[in-house]
């Protein structure tokens, strides 16, 4: 499906672009990063908002892609506050873009890619796994935002692969013992049972429910994994996922890593 570039972000972009670079290097730029048709014979700054709202009703074009690569020397440029000339200037217009994607609910990878943010919840997971510095974990979580637009079926793996890697490091560093199969749905039996996530003994209803719902979604999120991601090959059936399937996998998945996370927390200060 396409996503069109918000109003909000082709009015800041462009008056950046068009800041930046001399009518040569525009067309350049807009040709690089795949923008139909030839250049619009206006000023720089009219030039870049008349070809940037073009990218949006052509429908032969991605228009995050195009966005994407219009942006991406500006984004993962490295500013020298010694060698740049404005560095300050620099930093300033870098900080305008994300903004303005952010208050359209987009973000920017580096790379030149975007995609459509995760929320809330993603955003606590995030920062509670920064604080961990548990890279596998900080590496799934950038795979699964980076690809739910783009790759569908690799963001229910990369969902999946969250789980399973918290759940062996869990059982690595809490020394229990390790599964003989060390899918999902093993490794982590051994985790709920140690943080003690039985809904039999849960004494109030809704609770119970709402962990009996927590275990019904970490097999979920591994059986989509096995029948419609990129980690098996496919089936006689062809899951037709899309990118609002992948985000309720992550957003899933993203919940009871959190949770996990926290209890785990619980349990070494208990």
């Amino acid at each position: 499906m396409r996503t069109l570039i918000p109003a909000p972000v082709i009015s800041v972009v462009a008056e950046i672009v068009s800041s930046r670079e001399t009518h040569a290097t525009l067309d350049s730029l807009f040709m690089y990063a795949g923008a139909p048709g030839d250049p619009p014979p206006d000023s720089k700054n009219a030039k870049a908002l008349a070809w940037l709202r073009r990218v949006n009703k052509d429908e032969s074009v991605e228009p995050l892609k195009v966005l994407g690569q219009l942006i991406e020397g500006y984004m993962d440029e490295e500013i020298d506050e010694n060698l740049d000339f404005n560095p300050e200037k620099k930093k300033e217009e870098k900080g305008r873009i994300v903004k303005a994607l952010r208050n359209a609910k987009l973000q920017y990878m580096r790379g030149g890619i975007l995609s459509g943010t995760l929320a809330a919840p993603s955003i606590s997971l995030e920062q509670s796994i920064s604080k961990r510095n548990i890279p596998v974990l900080n590496e799934e979580f950038d795979r699964a935002i980076r690809s739910v637009e783009t790759s569908t079926k690799e963001a229910l793996s990369a969902a999946c692969n969250i789980l399973e890697s918290l759940c062996k490091i869990y059982i690595e560093e809490e020394g229990l013992e390790m599964p003989t199969k060390q899918d999902l749905q093993p490794i982590w039996n051994v985790v709920r049972k140690d943080l003690g996530f039985d809904p039999a003994k849960i004494e109030d209803r809704d609770l119970k429910e709402i962990l009996s719902g927590l275990i019904a979604t970490v097999n979920g999120v591994g059986a989509l994994r096995t029948h419609a991601s990129t980690a098996h090959g496919a089936g006689a059936k062809n899951y037709k996922v899309e990118p609002r399937h992948a985000r309720l996998a992550i957003h899933a998945a993203h919940t009871v890593v959190l949770f996990v996370l926290e209890s785990w927390d619980k349990k070494k200060k208990s």
